[in-house]
C-alpha cells in the first residue's frame, strides 16, 4: 500500500491553498497553456479569462477580464489575452475557463497563473 501525500492547506495561509486540479502540478509553461487552450477551442467552448487577488480567491467572485471570447478559435489570440491579463494584474491569480454553450456550464476551468501572496 502506498502512502498518500498530505497537501497542507489552510484558510489563514493564502499561499497554501489549492484551486482545481492543475494547482497540484508544477506551474504551467506557455506550451502547456497552449495545449489547454487548444482543447477548449477544439470542444467548441468559449474561452473566458478571470482574475482575483489570492486572498479573495475562495470567498469572492472572480473579476472577468473583458468579455468571454465568443467563437474564438485562434489559440494565439486567447494566449495573448491571458498574457495581457497577467501583465495587468501580476499579483492576481489568473483563471482560464471554457464555457459550453449547449450544457450552459463551464466545461473546463483552471488557474494558469498563481498570484503573489503577501
Amino acid at each position: 500500500m502506498s502512502d498518500m501525500q498530505d497537501y497542507n492547506s489552510s484558510l489563514s495561509d493564502p499561499a497554501s491553498r489549492k484551486f482545481e486540479t492543475f494547482s497540484y502540478l508544477p506551474p504551467m509553461g506557455v506550451e502547456d497553456m497552449r495545449k489547454q487552450i487548444q482543447y477548449i477551442v477544439d470542444q467548441g467552448w468559449n474561452p473566458v479569462i478571470e482574475h482575483t487577488e489570492p486572498e479573495n480567491a475562495n470567498s469572492h467572485y472572480w473579476y472577468m477580464w473583458k468579455l468571454p471570447m465568443f467563437g474564438e478559435t485562434n489559440v494565439d489570440n486567447v494566449l495573448a489575452e491571458v498574457e495581457a491579463c497577467h501583465k495587468a494584474h501580476p499579483r492576481n491569480h489568473v483563471r482560464l475557463m471554457g464555457l459550453d454553450n449547449y450544457k450552459q456550464c463551464a466545461g473546463a476551468s483552471m488557474v494558469i497563473y498563481r498570484g503573489e501572496t503577501v
